[in-house]
């Protein structure tokens, strides 16, 4: 078996459990790739990195390396970024929480040898959860695909925003708020619920737009299909605003158009044979305590 690990070089816990990882899989047939950040952070140069571009990508499948699993060792920050750095290479990512609330990364740091043993033994589920693609006229965002939210937001001190919002080429709504989140059903617990949209189980084939502050009290969030394609059209007072695809944010000038739908890929996201959504929620959102 092959994996591949990324985590947060800067934080001791996520170095302590790299560590802990290292020699636990020194004693199995298990072949090891690390970030480059953890190679050079904990200067271990004998394990060979896992490569980020897509070119390097090309020549290291070519010389027929392939991965069976990526480890996130972190939060669900952590885990975001290992799934943009995995894109559509078809590799199922392990979450293990070195965190706080940890949706994403479920796997506890005291649970790893134990999904390690599952992940040996074939004793896990995959779970397939859905992308939101982004593009803006006249060419690709740096970073266009976001499996929580797109956001879009005010910048700076600016006034509210001004969010034209189409929906398979039909208006919808122009929002009068400091901005929209447009979610997935998986980032439905993160940036969604802190501005007061719904909860949705993953699997469910939806997006959710929910705005930020809205100036009018009956606008509610919406869930759509996740067929269908979403338009917007940003206008704000100081001539720019700001975008933010899984939290990597950039600005954009007003009035260029901006086109959202279902990514053509799933982020592939492994499970212990006792997850449980609905206790997750419980337990992470503390229900009934």
């Amino acid at each position: 078996m092959k994996i591949a690990i990324f985590g947060n070089a800067m934080k001791r816990i996520t170095l302590d459990e790299v560590s802990h990882l290292l020699e636990f899989t020194a004693l199995r047939e298990v072949e090891v790739y690390l970030s480059q950040e953890l190679r050079q952070e904990m200067n271990l140069r004998e394990y060979p990195p896992f490569p980020a571009e897509e070119d390097a990508w090309r020549a290291f499948t070519d010389e027929g390396h392939m991965i069976d699993f990526a480890l996130s060792i972190g939060g669900d920050g952590t885990f975001l970024t290992t799934a943009s750095i995995i894109g559509n290479k078809n590799i199922p990512i392990v979450g293990v929480n070195c965190g706080h609330l940890g949706f994403l990364a479920e796997v506890q740091t005291q649970q790893v040898d134990t999904i390690m043993d599952q992940l040996i033994r074939g004793r896990y589920t995959i779970e397939q959860r859905s992308l939101l693609y982004v593009e803006g006229e006249g060419g690709h965002l740096s970073s266009p695909y976001a499996l929580n939210e797109i956001a879009v937001m005010k910048s700076g001190l600016s006034s509210m925003i001004e969010i034209d919002v189409t929906v398979n080429g039909e208006h919808l709504h122009t929002y009068e708020a400091d901005g929209l989140v447009i979610s997935t059903p998986t980032g439905s617990t993160a940036y969604n619920l802190s501005v007061g949209g719904p909860l949705m189980e993953p699997h469910v084939k939806a997006i959710i737009l929910s705005p930020i502050a809205t100036h009018r009290l009956s606008v509610r969030p919406l869930v759509i299909p996740d067929e269908w394609k979403i338009g917007l059209k940003v206008r704000s007072r100081n001539g720019n605003y700001l975008i933010s695809v899984d939290g990597r944010s950039q600005s954009l000038l007003n009035e260029v158009p901006l086109y959202i739908q279902k990514a053509p890929y799933t982020t592939k996201v492994v499970q212990l044979e006792e997850h449980s959504f609905i206790q997750a929620l419980k337990d992470k959102l503390q229900w009934g305590k």
